[in-house]
């Protein structure tokens, strides 16, 4: 039986700047199955955010297409329009940043209500009672009425995935989203991600720098230079290269 939750097609990116063209995807073919934890590994500048904005139609690709199987029905991400991809976005796929991106002036019950407000999934009290139970997934509800600047950063970023989850999309997409925070904090917000897999069905893609990180992924990818391999195939392809300059 086919479990292909999103799928890739020849997806490639080219950003125009001043000192020319600049392609930062070339022809990524990716599936992903529900219910996979997917890293993707790479450096700064290797194409990771970029992959992760086609996934989740933040940036309009140059070439190929996205799918995203959805109830038995096929979702291509980029034909639809701009105020579409926003509105499916808020819906179905949750969205995890390392920076938080929490509002200020809001408490950190009101951050994750906001997006319940948004796609109008539920009504004003049950977003509030929706909001709640998703801090205490996180273990944080009794911090539900302060403003972010009075928690720590590890704390800011189990929010930022409670919100996330808010309209409890299948998917969620994570750009580097334990870069900021020391090993102790992001081992916590590993295991949130691995619980809601585990326990939830959700499927994760998560990029990040740390290679350290690879033990903890159901699957491993790595990117370089915009281009995609499975870990194994890429330790494959030093190996056949040290061979043949050995050869030589």
């Amino acid at each position: 039986m086919d479990n292909t939750l999103i799928e890739l097609m020849n997806v490639s990116k080219t950003y125009s700047t001043a000192a020319g063209d600049f392609t930062a995807l070339k022809n990524i073919n990716l599936k992903v199955n529900a219910g996979e934890f997917v890293g993707i590994v790479g450096k700064s500048g290797a194409g990771k955010s970029t992959l992760l904005n086609m996934i989740n139609g933040v940036d309009q690709l140059t070439s190929g297409v996205v799918i995203v199987h959805d109830g038995g029905e096929k979702i291509s991400v980029h034909e639809m329009s701009e105020d579409g991809r926003a509105l499916w976005r808020g819906r179905k796929m949750g969205v995890v940043y390392q920076s938080f991106q929490l509002l200020p002036m809001l408490t950190l019950i009101e951050n994750i209500t906001l997006p319940l407000d948004f796609s109008d999934n539920f009504k004003p009290r049950e977003s509030k009672a929706r909001a709640m139970q998703l801090l205490e997934l996180v273990e944080l509800e009794g911090h539900a009425n302060k403003l972010p600047a009075f928690i720590s950063g590890g704390q800011q970023q189990r929010v930022a995935i409670a919100r996330a989850l808010a309209n409890d999309p299948s998917i969620l997409v994570a750009d580097e989203p334990t870069g900021s925070l020391d090993s102790i904090t992001a081992d916590h917000i590993f295991d949130v991600f691995e619980q809601l897999v585990s326990n939830q069905g959700k499927t994760i893609i998560m990029v990040t720098h740390d290679s350290s990180l690879a033990g903890r992924f159901s699957r491993n990818l790595r990117i370089t230079d915009g281009e995609l391999a499975d870990e194994d195939d890429s330790a494959e392809s030093k190996v056949d290269k040290t061979m043949r300059r050995r050869k030589k």
